[in-house]
């Protein structure tokens, strides 16, 4: 087929830096030209294994429309399954916390390269505003999105589309002209219904479909992402969404019967019965003995990196023997399910001190300074709480892999957490036990306990090659949810840029 512009290889950056750039988004600043994970992202977010289950159904047919009668047709279909009776405020949600992370993995090196070196970004897409703006303008720093408009009625989307319907072809070109009149620079496109804008553009490029085009790495972003959220762990493809569906019933009884191993089997055996049932646990280091019973000395206190709510009961697998936690926002259900004694901050720091050092008095304790869990290889700051109340400090570095499934959400129901950890057909732990803070590096040892706190903090990321960072749990709420984890707030901008400290 004739194609009438050149490719983007031959468009220069050089020069850009006052220019405009027009450019579409599936198969063109995104390296893939299907929509349909992103829709199942919203779909699974919003509706759960059933709506998924829905727009697997029907993306058969909604791929029979887009590519032999109209792509706009195939599009709505999509919309349709994936968001008719959703609340638009999920839809939102997901938009901010779920799809910036997978928009980011499949972004085109060459296109941004173009984007990136003009001042001037639009993006035209046949895909809903509401699922694409957050990345866009948020991560990319688009100055404009025009996308198709989505129906609402009464706070939730109806599945249809508003006027002028969905965004494609000839409609992008008109929307195009009356928002810009004739000073665009460079248009950018994938396909022949990209060819009405394009002629617009005083220069034109098309980005060609290459499946080998290695997606450009996230650390370009202009905004990296620290924080998302959602349950899958791979961008969710018809085949995984299918797998996934086919899973889900058996990776429930899965998780059920290995939580009930958790919870009714004795602790020295645990090792043994989790790895046959599939969960590979790494213990690295020494782990101290236990305290001995009747000599008056307080307990080790375990400073642990904090991936899942699981943290706690691995590192006491890994002990073969069950060391008491001190949490916080933990779900009733998952405290019914643990095997170790949890016992909740009030957030009160005097009270809190008081706490943690008569639990100390009965025995070893972990704590995860952070206050909350974190996906990326980073830590948060540590809380110099646990410091200033014991100088038997044992930083453990914990690290795991899931391949499915995420095991910790902040929009979802947290009492699933342990399910969705344990649904994963083989999940791993690795728990590595440093040695203990000498007596010189503790606040006995004449230290602050935010100097203690950090040196641990640093301890840690050495070993597991992680990056330390002065985030808390208040950044992580603030940027996924636009809250403080606590009360409802207008969500601020935060400078995930420039907030590292190793």
């Amino acid at each position: 087929m004739y194609i009438p512009f050149s490719t983007i290889k031959r468009c220069s950056s050089r020069g850009r830096e006052d220019q405009t750039v027009v450019a579409n988004l599936d198969g063109t600043i995104l390296c893939s030209r299907s929509s349909f994970p992103y829709f199942a992202l919203v779909a699974f977010e919003t509706g759960g294994i059933l709506r998924l289950l829905f727009l697997l159904v029907v993306a058969p047919l909604a791929g029979f429309l887009h590519y032999f009668i109209s792509e706009s047709v195939g599009i709505q279909v999509l919309i349709f399954a994936s968001m008719a009776g959703a609340k638009v405020s999920d839809i939102e949600s997901v938009a901010r916390a779920v799809l910036p992370r997978f928009y980011a993995e499949d972004l085109h090196p060459e296109t941004w390269r173009v984007v990136s070196a003009s001042r001037r970004r639009y993006v035209l897409t046949a895909n809903p505003t509401i699922m694409v703006e957050p990345f866009l303008k948020g991560y990319l720093g688009v100055d404009a999105v025009v996308g198709t408009e989505i129906e609402i009625h009464n706070g939730r989307a109806t599945g249809f589309v508003r006027q002028p319907g969905v965004l494609v072809g000839k409609k992008k070109a008109a929307v195009l002209r009356d928002m810009l009149d004739n000073s665009i620079h460079i248009g950018l496109g994938a396909t022949s219904s990209d060819y009405p804008y394009m002629k617009l553009c005083k220069e034109a490029y098309i980005v060609p479909h290459h499946t080998k085009v290695e997606p450009m790495s996230r650390d370009r972003l202009p905004r990296p992402i620290v924080f998302h959220d959602g349950r899958f762990v791979q961008r969710p493809t018809p085949l995984r969404a299918l797998i996934v569906v086919l899973w889900i019933p058996v990776g429930f009884l899965l998780a059920c019967l290995r939580l009930a191993a958790i919870k009714l089997l004795p602790m020295p055996c645990l090792y043994f019965v989790l790895h046959a049932l599939g969960i590979r646990i790494t213990v690295k280091g020494t782990p101290p003995p236990p305290p001995e019973k009747f000599t008056g000395q307080s307990g080790v206190l375990f400073a642990c990196s904090h991936r899942t709510l699981l943290d706690p009961i691995f590192l006491s697998i890994s002990l073969g023997r069950p060391v008491a936690a001190v949490t916080y926002s933990v779900s009733r259900i998952s405290e019914i399910l643990s095997l170790i004694k949890t016992t909740p901050l009030s957030g009160n720091r005097e009270k809190d001190a008081v706490m943690t050092k008569k639990l100390l008095e009965k025995g070893d304790l972990v704590i995860c300074p952070e206050g909350t869990t974190c996906r990326e290889p980073i830590l948060l700051r540590f809380s110099s709480l646990f410091a200033g109340i014991s100088d038997q400090i044992v930083p453990v570095a914990v690290e795991n892999k899931m391949t499915m499934f995420h095991g910790t959400t902040v929009r979802g129901w947290k009492g699933m957490d342990s399910f969705f950890f344990f649904m994963n057909p083989s999940p791993a732990y690795e728990v590595t036990f440093l040695q203990k803070l000498p007596q010189e590096f503790t606040c006995t040892g004449g230290k602050s306990s935010h100097d203690v706190a950090n040196h641990i903090q640093k301890l840690i990321a050495s070993t597991l090659s992680y990056e330390c960072t002065n985030f808390t749990r208040k950044d992580k709420y603030l940027a996924v949810t636009g809250n403080d984890g606590t009360v409802k707030m207008a969500k601020p901008h935060i400078d995930l840029k420039n907030n590292s400290r190793c």
